[in-house]
């Protein structure tokens, strides 16, 4: 599980792209990674890779599989015949732990929607939940869900607040560009870690 450095060497220049997740041109600006207050230290977990997330709002119920860099050194996703599986990126925090856990998943597939297809619904105050290998549950809140153009995605939002536990679930969205392409933009959900529970 890498810390905040390990995740500056790993996502400098990396933006959520593509057809699915990809490489964008230029460098993002890192941000202050900082340092968090006793009480959000304490409520942190130690690492441990996620295993299921549930988002009983939109009905999702999925396992969540390992991703780390695609060969184009994007992040990468979960395989096209296993679109309804989502991808956590191992080389960032674990879902508990301080800083921003990335989970990935497609919008949709030649069969129809996919496991992250309705996203855009979420809503402030819906809850998600990752089980954990060390079957903790972390519950996380959302705070917004928000859409970039995948050419303008600000760096320093998506990838910083190492100050507290909270969780990114990433998608592709917007306009259809092609298949070289993919859409246009990405929807982003924001999360904060609400509190934990055993499995």
């Amino acid at each position: 599980m890498g810390g905040p450095v390990s995740v500056f060497l790993v996502l400098t220049g990396l933006f959520v792209t593509g057809a699915g997740l990809g490489l964008a041109s230029g460098p993002i600006s890192w941000p202050s990674l900082g340092w968090p207050d006793r009480a959000e230290a304490a409520q942190a977990l130690a690492a441990s890779p996620p295993t299921k997330i549930r988002i009983p709002a939109i009905e999702v119920r999925a396992p969540v599989r390992r991703v780390g860099l695609a060969a184009d050194g994007s992040i990468g996703v979960p395989p096209v015949e296993r679109h309804n599986e989502t991808g956590w990126f191992e080389h960032g925090p674990a879902p508990g732990q301080l800083g921003p856990a990335i989970i990935v998943g497609h919008v949709d597939s030649r069969a129809g929607p996919s496991v992250f297809h309705d996203l855009p619904r979420l809503r402030r105050g819906a809850r998600i939940e990752v089980t954990r290998a060390d079957r903790r549950v972390a519950v996380f809140e959302v705070t917004s869900v928000e859409h970039f153009n995948k050419a303008r995605l600000p760096g320093d939002r998506v990838y910083g607040g190492y100050d507290r536990p909270g969780l990114r679930l990433i998608t592709c969205g917007g306009r259809w560009l092609g298949p070289r392409q993919g859409y246009a933009d990405n929807v982003i959900v924001f999360a904060t870690l609400v509190g934990t529970h055993r499995a």
